[in-house]
Formats: structure tokens, sequence, C-alpha cells
């Protein structure tokens, strides 16, 4: 009784030990449960050797350092530029993927399969099988390729909704090539954004990933699929301990769509945006930093048609908020082209009402066009150090603006505030009035109004773009 007594409390104090501290997560039966959904996706293309005696060299004809390394490199017989040799010769790639139905559908990512003639699916169960491509989206990075069997084990999938930044994940791939290989970390961040990525509130995690780790799957600990790894953050081209991968429920709804038309339909409504900062907050009349700021409207697009100006602050979109700018593309690209919405703008400090109808984004957008043109002849600074002339009939006719002031000069201080010789000023916003600019008169006299404190906004044309600089006080910036 006394040896059963002891070990009863035994067991209840290792048990208790366990639970105050439980160690590191043991993820063994994760990895024999859902390891062999993951495959390897090798690809090959056939690229043609440039011109005549082409060498393995990133060098063309026409480099200056193409003839030094014709004549000095070593080749060898089977090498490009060799007498003889192939003028085609096979570039291969390697990445990772996860079979989401039985039948043989697998996600990775586009840039893995871009441009490939063939596909090779290799399982765990070591056998190789030829993948064709249902469709790719390089707005979210996501493909779905089809391989042909049955039976095939298959993933669950989770909601990234619920993660938690600092909770365990797993990914599992093949970096380097190397096949299954499992590594962990935790959650980083949520909803990231990044340059170009506009459509992808991308997971940030910790866990080592690779080249070859690309379009493998991110697990939470019930082993549910969370995500996609998709980038790396490295200055090397190795692990760097900044990872991101594509929620899984962006990437099903991307695939959804790939399976039943081969393309994704996106919705737009013609606006250039950007983020609302504190400055800018405060030149609108906003008491928090809120929203997505329309810093230019595309003529006749939907947005337009809806009477969004430049200079408005859209705070909701279809009834969600929009907390900043980075969430207007997704839930744009998310409504179904066609569609009509409401969205609540900031206007002249106060909320406005507008519909919208949703316009579909083209597969493939026109070419930026330049924009340039002779600089006027130069001014004398004013109170924020800059020097600005007015622009021609043929300059506004061809930049299709009424007004403006083109920037021939930046001094001093100026420079502080982002402004560049060539920007063309627009409007001044302040306290949430807007007033577009027509003269350099008018506009030093609107300078004229505010003390040295004050912080005003400016629209500004760059090329093809308009945007808004916010600068910061008013102290003396004319002296040269």
């Amino acid at each position: 009784m006394k040896q059963l007594f002891a070990a009863f409390f035994l067991t209840a104090f290792s048990l208790l030990a366990q639970a105050q501290n439980p160690g590191l997560p043991d993820f063994t039966e994760l990895v024999e449960k859902h390891g062999a959904a993951v495959v390897n996706v090798s690809t090959t293309q056939t690229a043609r050797a440039s011109g005549r005696g082409a060498l393995p060299f990133p060098f063309d004809e026409n480099d200056p350092m193409y003839e030094f390394f014709r004549r000095f490199i070593p080749r060898q017989p089977g090498m490009p530029g060799f007498p003889g040799a192939p003028r085609e010769f096979e570039s291969r790639s390697l990445g990772s993927g996860f079979i989401v139905s039985a039948d043989g559908y697998i996600l990775t990512n586009a840039h893995v399969v871009e441009a490939a003639d063939e596909i090779v699916v290799r399982l765990t169960d070591k056998r190789e099988l030829k993948a064709r491509v249902i469709g790719a989206d390089k707005r979210t990075d996501v493909a779905l390729i089809k391989i042909e069997a049955s039976g095939l084990p298959t993933v669950r999938l989770g909601d990234p909704g619920v993660l938690k930044v600092g909770e365990w994940v797993v990914a599992i791939g093949s970096p380097f090539g190397f096949d299954n290989s499992v590594t962990a970390g935790i959650v980083s961040a949520k909803g990231r954004s990044l340059p170009q990525e506009s459509y992808v509130p991308f997971i940030q995690t910790d866990v080592a990933v690779n080249p070859g780790n690309s379009g493998g799957p991110l697990f939470n600990l019930k082993g549910e699929v969370v995500g996609i790894n998709s980038q790396i953050y490295s200055r090397s081209g190795g692990f760097m301990g900044i990872s991101f991968a594509i929620p899984i429920d962006v990437a099903m709804e991307v695939q959804a769509q790939l399976r039943a038309t081969g393309k994704v339909s996106r919705g737009r409504i013609g606006v250039v945006i950007q983020e609302v900062s504190k400055d800018l907050a405060e030149s609108f009349g906003l008491k928090q930093a809120t929203g997505a700021a329309v810093s230019a409207v595309e003529k006749g697009g939907p947005a337009d048609k809806a009477g969004v100006e430049p200079g408005d602050v859209i705070l909701a979109f279809d009834g969600k908020t929009v907390s900043s700018s980075s969430d207007l593309p997704r839930m744009v690209g998310a409504t179904r082209p066609g569609s009509k919405v409401s969205m609540q703008l900031w206007r002249q400090g106060a909320r406005k009402e507008v519909a919208v109808v949703i316009g579909e984004i083209p597969d493939e957008g026109p070419p930026a066009r330049s924009t340039r043109g002779a600089r006027p002849a130069e001014r004398a600074a004013n109170r924020l150090g800059l020097v600005v002339s007015e622009l021609t009939a043929d300059q506004k006719r061809e930049l299709k603006v009424s007004g403006g002031l083109v920037i021939d000069d930046v001094r001093n201080n100026a420079v502080r505030s982002d402004l560049r010789p060539g920007d063309i000023i627009l409007a001044l916003i302040s306290r949430g009035e807007s007033t577009e600019i027509k003269s350099v008169d008018q506009f030093n006299r609107l300078l004229a109004q505010f003390d040295k404190s004050a912080n005003v906004t400016l629209l500004v044309r760059r090329g093809d773009q308009q945007t808004f600089v916010t600068i910061k006080g008013f102290a003396d910036r004319r002296a040269e």
C-alpha cells in the first residue's frame, strides 16, 4: 500500500513538474503523420545559348568582359561556347509543395514553376511523376499543379486567423535539394506587407527557410497547414531568421479560382494610395492615423465615377474598417468585379459615403508613360527653401493638369521633407482643407499664413505617380 501511495505521488509530482516546465515541443508525431503529403518539385527549363560562342558566364557578346572570358577562361568539351557544343542547354531548379487532394492536386509557389518546360514531383515513397500546371497567380505567388495519381496522403488545413505571435510553427520542404527537411520556430508577426506584394498579409516567422523550401507548408502544432513558405529576407541567399509565408486561407481562395478557370479575377477601383502618418492625419484633420490616403485617382476609373478625389482618406470599404493603407488592396482585390460596394471617406474634415462599382484588374497593365518637360526658369526660394516655377501651357497639357508648380531646386533643410527637383506641387493641405495650387504668388501667400511651428502637407506629382509629402515646421530655409 505504501509503495502504491508513493508511486501515485511520484507520478503526480512528475506531471506537475512537466506542466510547470513543459520545455520544447516534440514535433516527431506531426512529421510522421503529415510529412508524407509534402513533395519535392523539380523543374527543367530549356535555355538557348545567345550568339556565336556563347559562354556560361553572365555576359553577352556586347559586354566588354565577353572577349576577356572568351580568350582567357578555359573551356571544356560540352560547355556552351566550345566548338561543337549544343546551342541549347537545360536549367534546373528545385522547390517544394504539398498535396491538397488525394487525386493529385498540389499547391506550390508560382515562382517555382514559372516558365518550366517540365515539372517532376517526387513523393516520399520515391515515386517520380510528371506534373502539369493548372494555373499560377504571380500576385500572390501561388500555383496549383496536378499529377496523375490517386489515394495520395493529404494535409489538413488550419485557420491562420487564430495564429498567435510567439506560437510554434514547423516547416517541411527541400532546402538546397535535401528532401523532407524539418525546421521549427515561432510566428514573429502577422499581416506583414512587403514591397510590391499588395495582396498578401504575410506570416513572418523565424523558421529556418532556405532556397528549395519555397512552396512548402508551414504547420501549426496541431499538424494543420497555416501557410505556404514563399520568401526569405537574406543578404547571402541563406537563412537569416526572417521568412514569410502566404496564409493558407489566401492560397486556398486563389487555388479555387485556378482550379475553376485557370486564372484569378481581382477587383480594382483605380486609386493610388499611401499610408496615413501622424503628420498626414493632422493635416487632414483626423484624430487618428488610420485609413488609406488617396494621392491620385485614375480618370474614368471606378473610384473617379464614384466621386472619389485626391486628398480623400478611405476609412472603410464594404463595411470593413481600413486600419492601414495595406488593408485596402486586399479588400478590393477579394471583391468580385462588377459588384457595388460602399466606401466611407474623410473629406475636408467630414465623413462621406460613396458607392463604387468594382472594376477588374487586367492580366498585364500598360507600361508607365514617362512625362518629362523642360524645366522653367528658376525663381527665388520660398519659406520652405524651394525654388519653384509655374508650368507652361504645353506642360499642363502633357501632364493633364490645370495648375501646379514645378520644383527647380531644393535648398538647405527643405531636403528633409523628401521633396526633389522635378516634383510638381498640385495642392496644399492643412487642417483638413485642400487648396489647389495655381501660381507661385498664390503658393507664397498660403505659406505666409502659417507660423514656424505649423505642419502642412503637399500633394506632389512625381513621374506618373502622386504622393503626399508632409513638411514639419517653417524654420527659415531661404538662405543659400
